[in-house]
């Protein structure tokens, strides 16, 4: 019980400071750490990240850090894609998931080394 809530707390503080905490934390550490199924360690992941996001996005708003505009059209954009890859992850076999989290990953850490 305290390794899962000490995992929340470490992903909530990368949330808060980096926004990102689900994808590049959870993920991993449930697959790799708390031996969840990959399926539904993402899903268990959305489940974490809705509290954080919302907690972090008021704070940010406070502090006025918030596009409005923008992040409603990425948000609308966002539910459709979600509804999307929800559907899409049922007839991917876990294999092919994890390997285009690893090129994922990878482009996004080669993108912010080379930006």
């Amino acid at each position: 019980m305290f390794k899962k809530i000490l995992v929340g707390f470490l992903a909530g503080i990368i949330c808060g400071l980096f926004t990102s905490g689900g994808g590049l934390i959870l993920v991993p550490v449930f697959i790799y750490i708390l031996k969840i199924e990959p399926k539904q360690a993402r899903a268990t992941s959305l489940f974490c990240i809705l509290p954080m996001v919302i907690i972090t996005a008021i704070f940010y708003n406070n502090h006025n850090f918030i596009n409005w505009k923008t992040g409603i059209l990425c948000a609308t954009g966002g539910i459709i894609g979600g509804i999307v890859g929800a559907k899409i992850l049922n007839k991917i076999q876990d294999k092919y998931l994890r390997l285009a989290f690893i090129l994922f990953l990878i482009y996004a850490g080669l993108n912010m080394i080379l930006k």
